[in-house]
């Protein structure tokens, strides 16, 4: 497959990946689908750290506007291109290890709930068995479902996060042989 067509694959993958990142971090700011536990500050630790906002959202996204243009030719399909379409995956690589990091935190801590009459993180010092043990999610009195809330959200930006990492170090690799190879831009007849 030519460099070029490559990074266009890669960065039209990118797109929605960003965007289901985008999505989830600010999901996860309305638990319940309510807007007065963002208001009391009753949000979990690491929704406030915007790993899929800013990490696998913006730091994945603009790579990935840089790299769709790399692939397009006659803009940027050259080896200077393709040089810097490595830097800027490397830096969607940052962005989605960043995201994968927080997202894995927010999993192993477990959520921000009410437990009795106090709020805390009752699973925070636990071993996370409650990720496979639903008896535990009894626990969390408020808001409703957390636990669950918690658990989908987080585990879908842990897979967007490895799969941002997986085709952002591809593109390097591409970008790499683009840049030492040259794009293989097709030439019209002469």
């Amino acid at each position: 497959m030519c460099t070029g067509r490559c990074s266009r694959f890669i960065a039209v993958a990118l797109y929605p990946l960003a965007l289901i990142s985008i999505i989830c971090n600010i999901v996860l700011f309305f638990p319940a689908g309510e807007v007065k536990y963002a208001q009391d500050g009753h949000i979990t630790e690491e929704v406030k750290y915007m790993g899929g906002l800013v990490g696998g959202g913006a730091m994945v996204l603009l790579p990935a506007l840089y790299i769709h243009l790399t692939g397009k030719q006659g803009c940027c399909g050259n080896r200077c291109g393709m040089f810097l379409s490595i830097v800027f995956a490397a830096v969607g690589v940052v962005g989605a290890l960043y995201s994968l990091v927080v997202a894995i935190l927010g999993l192993q801590n477990g959520p921000l709930c009410r437990v009795l009459l106090i709020w805390a993180t009752p699973f925070k010092d636990g071993d996370s068995k409650y990720l496979t043990d639903s008896t535990w999610w009894g626990t969390c009195v408020e808001p409703k479902d957390i636990v669950k809330f918690n658990i989908g959200l987080f585990s879908t930006l842990v897979a967007t996060s490895c799969l941002q990492v997986i085709l952002c170090a591809s593109q390097m690799i591409n970008g790499l042989f683009g840049c030492l190879c040259g794009t293989c831009v097709e030439k019209g007849p002469l």
